[in-house]
């Protein structure tokens, strides 16, 4: 029992180090985020390290205290960029993930958003036709255990970038995760954008 103790506690240790390297240093992958916070802390035991979501928690514990009033209007900002993004893209059925949608958005993150169409290409053509400039890669996400490959298209909006995951309209209907262990990316559609802009 106090074993456990101690180590819930340094978990939470590092999920408060992690968070503050995430706020103040602009780290945006968990990952490097907990390595960097368990030397911080001198652990170096892998098996303590906390989940993405337990640093949610103290990321949102960290702003709360020390830049409430400078994270609203960050979070403003880029919700009203992924606004306008998901009018431009309105055709794919355009879905907000990641920290602009749950409010952990740090000073450098990016605006994370998922496509729905059976035809990738034409995501990019609508891309060229328009002049917008962009950058190709991919990015791997989880069905159950299972992980699958997805192209993203990078499109930058005045110092933003905006990364443009496309998936099969199928893939609406099924919770994909960014990790086998993880739980499902939570996504919101244009319209629950708009709410949420309009909550004081």
């Amino acid at each position: 029992m106090a074993r456990d103790r101690g180590r819930n506690a340094e978990r939470s240790r590092i999920a408060h180090h992690a968070a503050r390297l995430m706020a103040e240093d602009g780290v945006e992958d968990y990952a490097l985020a907990k390595r960097k916070a368990a030397r911080q802390a001198g652990v170096p035991d892998s098996r303590q390290l906390p989940t993405n979501d337990e640093i949610d928690a103290a990321l949102r514990v960290y702003r709360l205290l020390f830049h409430e009033d400078e994270q609203r209007e960050r979070l403003q900002a880029l919700r009203t960029k992924a606004l306008k993004a998901m009018h431009e893209f309105a055709r794919f059925n355009p879905h907000l993930t990641g920290s602009v949608l749950n409010g952990n958005a740090g000073k450098y993150a990016d605006i994370d958003m998922q496509l729905f169409t059976d035809d990738v290409k034409a995501v990019e053509l609508y891309l060229i036709n328009r002049q917008i400039p962009y950058k190709a890669t991919q990015s791997r996400l989880y069905s159950g255990e299972e992980p699958r490959t997805f192209p993203v298209f990078t499109v930058n909006d005045d110092g933003t970038d905006i990364l443009l995951m496309v998936l099969a309209t199928r893939d609406l209907r099924a919770p994909l995760k960014t990790s086998a262990a993880g739980k499902a990316i939570d996504r919101a559609k244009l319209q629950a954008v708009e709410m949420l802009l309009a909550e004081p």
